[in-house]
């Protein structure tokens, strides 16, 4: 059998072909184009690759165009995680030297000894490959967002307070278009306090305001003549230069999350399991794309439901050596999922008596919030998982009835 080890980078790529003694047959060099593809691909021809004994392949990354070319047809790809590989590497050499052509030598070894320990990048469809980019796109958009307005809420506290008073009452404060407005009208304290009645009420109306616009005006005049401290006036006009260029960035931020949102959720409705995500509890279809663009619809990814909550973060992870042994949450885990997680397990404390019940006895027993949240949704993601291998909507009933509600609890 034949195994191949690719060294991945920006420009080239290194290329090394072992067999089952770990005797080198082949190493090139190829470029990252489609001539450098078409290289790789002969290589991979001319010592025996084939649809019905395909040559698996070891990268170190799961994306990218040569990912996407080397998984046609039946071929396994393994995406290696670099820490493993650097371990494997210490295996053979303990001088630390390196190269492109050793790393991709010491991918193909891994295959070559440990290829049951690792697993094939996921077959899944490209539906639900069209749905992870989108809704990945949609959850670091938001964190952007949230990022900016941070860095906006800081600069507006040093100089200019009144505009943070003023949006206090509004759900969404400094991403609501109503504050984009009011900011871009009267970027420093100074020119806040000039604005007429009609100026503010045309700047509510251009953010789409249809009611309560009166009332709003009123408080809004009221927050900016209020007394308040002042910079020098040179140094104000600064400050409010470097509010609207953040402004202009939380703009974009808050436009583009909406429109990735918009996508991600069409997106999500024409996939086949979308109607057995959002029968769970706290899943609409936001949240639902971004459980469904991390666990995939490959089947044979997650033969356990064991599996996938370790995937996720949600069981425990036990370290044992000697008379010690220490139980404590996953550290290593798939980092979006467990977010998405924990935003699930929280909006379905309300949606759900059986998860409401599971929390409150979690939080009797002792745990902190965040660890009850984590037992809730290591409930949530094993069901889920049951209900996709077996067809079936989320039923109330099933999930949290005494027998299986005690059993749970107690695992």
């Amino acid at each position: 059998m034949i195994y191949c080890g690719i060294d991945w980078a920006e420009n080239h790529h290194d290329v090394a072909l072992v067999d089952d003694s770990g005797q080198l047959l082949a190493k090139a060099r190829i470029t990252d184009n489609v001539t450098g593809y078409g290289q790789l691909l002969d290589l991979l021809a001319e010592h025996g690759d084939s649809a019905e004994a395909p040559v698996p392949i070891a990268i170190e990354t799961n994306r990218g165009l040569l990912v996407t070319t080397l998984r046609s047809g039946t071929r396994s790809v393994y995406a290696i995680n670099p820490l493993a590989a650097a371990r494997y590497r210490d295996r053979h050499s303990v001088s630390r030297k390196k190269s492109d052509l050793g790393d991709a030598l010491v991918l193909a070894n891994i295959l070559r000894t440990d290829m049951h320990a690792h697993r094939p990048i996921p077959d899944d469809s490209d539906l639900a490959r069209s749905v992870a980019v989108l809704a990945r796109a949609q959850q670091d958009a938001v964190w952007n967002r949230q990022q900016i307005a941070n860095q906006l809420r800081s600069l507006l506290r040093e100089y200019y307070p009144a505009a943070l008073e003023a949006v206090a009452r509004w759900k969404g404060g400094l991403c609501r278009p109503e504050s984009l407005e009011l900011l871009k009208v009267a970027p420093t304290p100074t020119g806040a306090a000039r604005l007429t009645r009609v100026q503010i009420t045309a700047a509510l109306k251009r953010a789409g305001r249809q009611r309560g616009i009166d009332a709003d005006t009123e408080r809004l005049r009221e927050i900016f003549r209020a007394a308040y401290a002042h910079h020098l006036p040179l140094t104000e006009q600064a400050m409010g230069r470097q509010m609207l260029a953040l402004l202009r960035q939380l703009e974009a931020t808050c436009l583009a999350a909406d429109d990735l949102a918009q996508a991600a959720e069409e997106a999500f409705l024409q996939h086949e399991d979308s109607e057995i995500i959002l029968s769970f509890p706290g899943l609409g279809p936001q949240l639902g794309a971004r459980v469904l663009a991390e666990i995939g619809d490959d089947r044979t990814r997650f033969t356990t439901a064991r599996g996938l909550k370790a995937y996720a973060g949600s069981s425990p992870v036990t370290r044992a050596s000697g008379k010690k042994a220490t139980v404590s949450y996953r550290r290593v885990k798939n980092q979006r999922l467990n977010h998405a997680g924990y935003l699930w397990a929280f909006s379905a404390l309300r949606a759900s008596p059986g998860v409401m019940t599971r929390y409150r006895h979690r939080r009797n027993a002792g745990d902190w919030h965040a660890s009850a949240l984590r037992n809730v949704f290591n409930g949530l993601i094993g069901q889920l998982h049951h209900c996709l291998r077996h067809r079936q909507l989320f039923d109330e009933q099933a999930a949290f009835h005494t027998g299986i509600h005690a059993r749970a609890d107690a695992a």
